[in-house]
């Protein structure tokens, strides 16, 4: 018990720098607040160009489950010493779980809905879109059922490294 604690905070400290790391031009991470926002952030003239593509989205996505799956195999392989596929399926799920509850509560609800510095100019009037906990909510959700896949490949990674 005392393992997944000491992982969790840790993984959520990795979690949260690489979030401030990204975050440093907000307008880069439009794709993750409120659709309303997005709406009016896209309409703006002065964005034009700044604003990342879908594709960009995708392959940072793509390339950040990819780094998911390296790290938590490794950790699950060679710290925890599983070696079974439901070893890592189980483990990594319950990881992905508590970073998800953080990422929502800490870092979205708490953070991100009050802090002026993701207020992208040119929205500062949206302040009922900035506090929409349930969007983050409902992003919350969508990530439990993106960890499945994820998951599975670090099961299957895990069951097969040497």
């Amino acid at each position: 018990m005392k393992i997944i604690v000491i992982e969790s905070i840790i993984l959520c400290l990795l979690f949260s720098l690489m979030i401030f790391i990204f975050s440093r031009k907000p307008i880069n991470t439009l794709y993750n607040y409120p659709p309303k926002i997005q709406e009016r952030i896209k309409s703006l003239d002065r964005y034009k160009g700044q604003i990342p593509s879908n594709e960009k989205k995708l392959g940072t996505k793509l390339l950040a489950a990819l780094l998911v799956v390296l790290v938590f195999s490794l950790i699950l392989r060679y710290i925890n010493g599983y070696k079974t596929f439901t070893e890592g399926f189980k483990y990594s799920y319950l990881l992905w779980t508590i970073i998800n509850i953080y990422d929502a509560l800490v870092m979205d609800i708490i953070w991100f809905c009050h802090d002026p510095y993701f207020v992208i100019e040119g929205s500062e009037d949206m302040v009922d879109e900035y506090h929409d906990y349930l969007f983050h909510i409902k992003q919350s959700l969508i990530g439990q059922l993106i960890a499945l896949p994820v998951c599975i490949l670090i099961g299957l990674v895990v069951s097969y490294i040497l």
